[in-house]
């Protein structure tokens, strides 16, 4: 059905050289993006989750917006 509508367009190879440098050119980017990243921010990121149980309860709870009510000094547990 799509066959005979694509005879009917002029210039339709002209498309597919298209997607194929929009593909390249993307991963060409992330390539160079990831190469120029900050290497220390990668190793803070990479060692996020192995930090969690070091942190103290203040900073556990600074992206829940929940505050300990006896300070940030106070042990907090965990009620699984």
């Amino acid at each position: 059905m799509f066959k005979h509508y694509f005879e009917q367009v002029q210039n339709i190879g002209i498309f597919p050289v298209i997607s194929l440098i929009i593909f390249f050119s993307f991963f060409v980017i992330l390539i160079i993006w990831l190469t120029r990243l900050d290497k220390q921010h990668v190793s803070d990121m990479r060692h996020l989750p192995l930090d969690l149980d070091t942190q103290s309860p203040s900073e556990q709870n600074l992206g829940t917006g929940k505050v300990s009510p006896q300070g940030a000094n106070q042990k907090r547990t965990s009620t699984l």
